[in-house]
Order: C-alpha cells, then sequence, then structure tokens
C-alpha cells in the first residue's frame, strides 16, 4: 500500500470500504476522524489528523499537528481553533489554569482574527474557544466555561449536521458538570448524545474517550465499559487511550483490567516521553495492585519513582496529564502503599516533598495525620493537621475551590482520627462523620483514582475501634457502592458483620475478598490469612481443604 493510502486509512479521510466492511485493525492508529473545513484541500489529511489527536488529549503532537496545517495554508483559521483547544490542555483536570497557559490561549485566538474565518460555522467555533481566555480579570473560570458550553450548544442548534461541533459540546457539558448535582443530569446528557453518535461511528476515538470520562462517577459508571472495552483499540499508539479504560475499570472494581491498561499506557508514554502520563498511570496502577494485595509489584512502583521523577518535565507540553498529575501521583503512590497495607508508622513518617501543587503536598500530610493519628504520636498528627489548614487556606486564596474542599475533608478526617487516639469518642465520630458528609456532596476528579481513603470507610474503621460493628458494617457498605471491590471496605465490612453476628454476610464479604485477591502475594496480608481461616481454606492455595484431611471431616 502506498503511504498516502495508509495515512487515509489512519484519520479517516478516505471514502471507505463499505458499510458491511471494515478497516484492517493495523491501519486504525489513531481512529476516524472527518472535520470539514474550508481550508485548502492539501491540509485535509493532516487537519484530521490533529483533531483524531486533540481528541486523545495528545497534545503536542496536536499541536504540531495544526502547526503543520498552517504550513500548507497561512490562512486557516481553524487550525488556531485547534491550536487554542489543544492550549487549554485536558479540561477534565480540576485546578484553575496557570496565567501563562491563558496568555498562550489568548495569543493564539488574536492571531485566528486575522485574516477571519470565511464561514459562519467557523466563526463560532473560533468565538466559542476564545470565551475560554477572554476577561479572566472579570469572569472566574467556570464562568468561561459555562459560556464556552452555551456556545457550543448554540453552533450545534445552527449546524445540526456538525457531528464534530455535537461532540465538542457533549465534552463541553462534562467538563461543566457540577460534582455536587448528584442527579448527573449534565453527564447523563453529554453521554446521550455521545452514545447516539459512538453506536453510527465506532472507530472515532474523542467518542469512547468522552464516555469514559463523563460516566467517570460510580452510578454510571458501568455505561462506560463497552467504551472502555473499545478504546485502546480506536488508538493504540497514543498512551492516554491505552489509560483511559483503567478509569472505568476502578469505577467497577475491575483491578486486573486495570493493571493491564496502565502497563500498556505506561509503555507507550515511556516512548512518547510523556512522564506526567506515565506517573498518572503508575497511580491507577499501584491503587489496583493494593486492591489485590499485589504489593510487591506496588512495592516495585514505589522504589521505581526516584528514576521516574529525575525524567518528570513538569515545563514539557504534550501529554493529556497535566504537570499537576504527576506531582499528585509522585505523592499519592507512597502514600497508598502504606495506607492501603495499614502501615502507619510508615505513613507517619512519609517525607514532605514540597511542590508547586499544594493539593499534591497534602496528600502526603494527610496520611502522616492518618498513620499518627493510628500510633497515637500526637504532636505529629497536629502538626500534619495545621501544615493541612495551612494548604486549604492556600487553595481559597488561589480561589481553588475544589481542590480546597477536597483538603478541608483530609483535614477532618485526620482530626476526627486524633479525637479518637485521645478517647474522645463523641468528638471523633461527629468529625468523621462530617467528613464523610463533605465527600458525598462531591466527586472525585479525573487526577485520581478516588478518595486517598474513602471517608466512610475511615468511619467505618472507627466504629469498629468503638466497637459499633453494626453501624461499622453499614458504613463499609456504603463505601463499597461508590467504591466496589476495595481491600480495606470488604476486609472491614467482614470483620464487621462477624462482630455483629450476622455470619451469612460475614462469609459472603471474607469469599468476596478472596476473589478480588486471587493473585494476591503469598502468605500476604493478615486480613486475607483471616478470610482462609474463616471459610477453612487452605492458606497456600486458598481453596476448600479436601474434607478427608480434616479431623471429624467426612469423605
Amino acid at each position: 500500500m502506498r503511504v498516502t493510502s495508509l495515512i487515509l486509512a489512519i484519520v479517516g479521510l478516505a471514502e471507505g470500504p463499505p458499510r458491511d466492511q471494515h478497516p484492517a485493525p493495523a491501519l486504525q492508529k489513531l481512529g476516524t476522524v472527518r472535520f470539514v473545513t474550508s481550508c485548502a484541500p492539501s491540509t485535509r489529511i493532516e487537519f484530521n489528523r490533529a483533531v483524531a489527536l486533540l481528541h486523545s488529549f495528545a497534545f503536542g503532537p496536536a499541536i504540531g499537528g495544526f502547526n503543520a496545517v498552517l504550513r500548507l495554508d497561512p490562512r486557516c483559521t481553524m487550525a488556531y481553533w485547534g491550536l487554542a483547544l489543544s492550549a487549554w490542555g485536558n479540561p477534565f483536570a480540576a485546578g484553575v489554569k496557570p496565567a501563562a497557559q491563558i496568555r498562550r490561549g489568548l495569543d493564539l485566538v488574536e492571531r485566528a482574527r486575522e485574516p477571519a474565518a470565511p464561514t459562519d460555522r467557523e466563526r463560532r467555533y473560533l468565538a466559542a474557544v476564545t470565551l475560554l481566555y477572554e476577561n479572566v480579570e472579570a469572569l472566574d473560570q467556570r464562568t468561561r466555561l459555562l459560556a464556552y458550553r452555551d456556545a457550543m450548544a448554540e453552533l450545534t442548534v445552527r449546524e445540526p449536521s456538525d457531528t464534530e461541533a455535537a461532540i465538542f459540546h457533549a465534552l463541553a457539558m462534562g467538563i461543566a458538570a457540577d460534582p455536587a448535582d448528584k442527579s448527573y443530569a449534565s453527564q447523563l446528557a453529554a453521554g446521550a448524545t455521545l452514545e447516539r453518535l459512538f453506536a453510527a461511528l465506532p472507530d472515532h476515538p474523542g467518542l469512547a474517550h468522552y464516555i469514559i470520562h463523563v460516566y467517570d462517577v460510580p452510578p454510571l459508571a458501568g455505561r462506560a465499559l463497552v467504551a472502555a472495552h473499545r478504546y485502546a483499540a480506536i488508538a493504540p499508539t497514543v498512551s492516554h487511550a491505552l489509560h483511559m479504560p483503567s478509569h472505568t475499570f476502578t469505577r467497577v472494581g475491575d483491578w486486573q483490567q486495570s493493571i493491564e491498561a496502565n502497563v500498556a499506557s505506561a509503555r507507550a508514554a515511556r516512548q512518547e516521553g510523556a512522564t506526567a502520563e506515565e506517573l498518572h498511570s503508575a497511580d491507577y496502577r499501584a491503587y489496583a495492585y493494593l486492591q489485590t494485595c499485589q504489593d510487591r509489584a506496588a512495592e516495585r512502583l514505589v522504589s521505581g519513582l526516584p528514576a521516574v521523577e529525575r525524567r518528570f518535565d513538569p515545563n514539557a507540553v504534550g501529554s493529556a496529564a497535566p504537570p499537576a498529575a504527576g506531582y499528585f501521583a509522585l505523592a499519592a503512590i507512597p502514600a497508598r502503599y502504606a495506607l492501603e497495607r495499614g502501615a502507619w508508622g510508615d505513613a507517619a513518617h512519609l517525607p514532605v516533598h514540597q511542590s508547586p501543587v499544594p493539593f499534591a503536598d497534602a496528600v502526603t500530610l494527610f496520611a502522616r495525620a492518618l498513620g499518627a493519628a493510628r500510633i497515637r504520636d500526637t504532636a505529629s498528627g497536629r502538626a500534619a493537621l495545621l501544615a493541612l489548614e495551612r494548604v486549604r487556606d492556600q487553595l481559597v486564596e488561589r480561589k481553588e475551590g475544589y481542590w480546597s474542599q477536597q483538603v478541608e475533608i483530609q483535614r477532618r478526617a485526620g482530626s476526627a482520627w486524633l479525637l479518637s487516639a485521645a478517647g474522645r469518642k463523641e468528638a471523633a465520630l461527629a468529625e468523621m462523620r462530617a467528613a464523610a458528609e463533605l465527600e458525598d456532596a462531591t466527586e472525585k476528579n479525573a487526577i485520581t483514582t478516588g478518595p486517598l481513603a474513602p471517608a466512610r470507610e475511615l468511619l467505618g474503621e472507627m466504629l469498629l475501634v468503638f466497637h459499633e460493628p453494626s453501624a461499622a458494617l453499614s458504613e463499609f457498605e456504603g463505601t463499597l457502592q461508590h467504591e466496589p471491590n476495595r481491600f480495606r471496605a470488604l476486609a472491614g465490612a467482614a470483620r464487621a458483620a462477624e462482630e455483629a453476628g450476622n455470619g451469612v454476610a460475614a462469609r459472603k464479604y471474607y469469599r468476596q475478598l478472596l476473589a478480588v485477591c486471587a493473585h494476591a502475594d503469598r502468605p500476604g496480608r493478615r486480613e486475607l490469612a483471616d478470610a482462609r481461616r474463616r471459610l477453612g481454606r487452605r492458606p497456600e492455595t486458598g481453596r476448600s481443604p479436601d474434607p478427608r484431611s480434616v479431623p471429624g471431616g467426612r469423605p
């Protein structure tokens, strides 16, 4: 096949095969995108390729593609639209965009005005993206995002046959969703559009990608499974496309598929030089290892972090994971490794590496606070809480509403456990319940797998400490509704049910714990040994023993 034909197959510009046939999978490197512009015909291949990369949040290569379009046609104003949208970066990463990033985007939309776009449709695309960058002094970021969403909605009304406009409008609805809205109205509306289009365009990278994102909340995650199983095959050369299915696998508790997705993503990210993306995928991978008690594999990730960190350039442009995701992962992976295993002393003494990202630093401080409280190191716990307060106040000052709330949840949880260590039961439980209610009122961000330690799970563990197993069981079961197959929630539920005298529920959770940990290290954690003993299974296999080998057993 000639090179030209190969490129056409990759970006979907050719007329394509008959409807009952499909292109060879080897040719589907980026997926199929058809974005009509008034630019010179010579730009068509490169423009579609750049948009396909943009849909997979491969921002660096997309920027290169749109610049290549401008070399072919300097008057192609839609290339500036693509550059400006690429400059915004990952729209699902919560946080206020830095001033330098805003200046870059504003410069691009200014350059797009000369020459003016030749069609009304293209002028509307450019006007919409401009809303993200203009009037920063007068309008906060959320207000500008809502204005962008509404402008894209108007574009879809005026251009009802423009599939790409519909896709970008659905994306805008997803990113503008209020994390406090538990009706998920915005996500459901966006998902309905994306699913309808995905049925007709099963090789479109943006459709698979955005379905995963808009349904990346516990009650909706199951709706994304089809897209999660397809996306990596649509864009198999893009590290983010390989990673994104693990968002859905994490939400539904399918840990082994999450591990496999992130192994592939990390390999691709290293080839791309996308270290923030590599770190982000490592965070998801570490979380999955720890839920399945593959602790040695998680330890290897922790040990390998210094080498990855040396390659991490926070000024690099290109990957879906922003620099903040890299800093977050560097803090979260060691913290997870300590907390998930109940290594409280290790958690209490985690080194704090100050970064430009306060909410990443808060992860370490939260782990230190919990660890210190569990080992009754009151002085260290109080110091960690004071540091969390300073981070929270710093985020408030920066108008980082989402992250300041997350840090406040962490501060309250840490405070609750310090009160518990002091024997102040009622105050501890009240503070822990307040943290849980705050957490219930928000959602996790795409930058993380979820709360470092879910507040309701922590409440359940505290209730066990205070010998209230029935109430603890309720909290663990509530956690599992949002975080299915979480190890500590399953182990806690089994113990709580047993202490409450509910043998049926205890056996159910012990069996589920062993099933989730089928690939666990041997002999593994104490909780697994307890589960095997309660169920009468051999420690070395996890299987039921031959009854003839048990005294009094029947053949």
